[in-house]
């Protein structure tokens, strides 16, 4: 049950850190389909 618990843990933190990351990098959604023409909200 314990390495089940720790799994889930893993899971959580690498989805956060690969969010962070590729936000910092410039691949978000927003940037990667809206041009310099489009207004974004």
């Amino acid at each position: 049950m314990k390495s089940m618990f720790l799994a889930f843990l893993t899971i959580v933190l690498v989805g956060f850190a690969a969010d962070y990351g590729l936000h910092r990098a410039g691949f978000s959604s927003q940037e990667m389909t809206s041009g310099p023409a489009v207004r974004v909200n």
